[in-house]
């Protein structure tokens, strides 16, 4: 898949970009199959009055390779299965959007995926306020792809428009976590100010974002469980750029035509 002139701009400009239908469909319903491996007792997907959350507290697990809290699901255990990382890093349309981003030849070859990650229906439960954050770790480019049905107000993946290019430089280094001084003043004026979009979709849409970019998860007033694939590109260069300071120009890390703006 070849981007076009408007995606670059879109991405360099608005920090995230949608393609739809990319990923494969038997994968995916392996994927959503595989998840139900590690329900608990009671939660089947055969039976829609049972997705709704939240866990109770015998159901909870909140360490490990299948977190349960709350409304949120967090499946890992599946992302060390090759199969997984053909679903998402190694799709071919992903990765050759991944390397028109960051550039040819220079992305770690990947050997897992973050898991499957989950949103429980609400219910009855009010929605909260989805307030954005970063990933702690380091990476260059987040992607995630949707394996099932993401309804408007089901819990879609929420993105600040625009933030990466103040939360940039919000660090004191271009990937590492040590925020800077005037951080939190930065992040209450994004959250204060920018109205957050919520992403919903088909199964095999998939959502890059700039590693900077305001995130979060949306609570999920759907009656179907969110469920996601997500991994995190890594440069192959990270040890070398990671501690460096924010450069004068953001985009000197990625690809040509990003850093070029073409």
């Amino acid at each position: 898949m070849v981007l076009e002139q408007d995606d670059i701009l879109f991405f360099r400009e608005n920090g995230y970009l949608i393609k739809r239908g990319l990923l494969c469909p038997d994968l995916m319903e392996r994927a959503r199959n595989r998840l139900w491996k590690g329900a608990p007792h009671g939660r089947s997907a055969s039976d829609p009055a049972t997705w709704v959350g939240p866990f109770n507290e015998e159901e909870e697990s909140r360490q490990g390779d299948n977190v349960r809290r709350g409304f949120r699901w967090l499946y890992r255990e599946p992302g060390k299965e090759p199969w997984m990382v053909e679903l998402l890093p190694k799709n071919p349309d992903v990765w050759s959007t991944a390397e028109e981003l960051l550039g040819a030849g220079v992305i770690q070859e990947p050997e897992s995926v973050r898991g499957i990650y989950c949103t429980l229906p609400f219910g009855e439960v009010p929605l909260p306020r989805v307030q954005p954050h970063l990933d702690a770790y380091a990476s260059h480019l987040g992607v995630l792809g949707y394996i099932d049905q993401v309804e408007p107000g089901g819990g879609g993946f929420t993105v600040w428009p625009k933030s990466h290019k103040k939360l940039y430089y919000a660090f004191e280094s271009r990937y590492g976590d040590k925020k800077s001084k005037n951080y939190a003043e930065i992040y209450a004026q994004i959250n204060a100010e920018i109205p957050p979009v919520e992403i919903s979709g088909q199964a095999g849409d998939v959502v890059f974002w700039h590693h900077r970019l305001g995130h979060n998860a949306s609570g999920n007033g759907s009656a179907r469980i969110r469920q996601a694939i997500f991994y995190d590109f890594v440069k192959r260069d990270m040890s070398r750029t990671l501690e460096l300071p924010p450069a004068n120009d953001m985009w000197c890390d990625w690809s040509k035509a990003l850093s070029a703006g073409l």
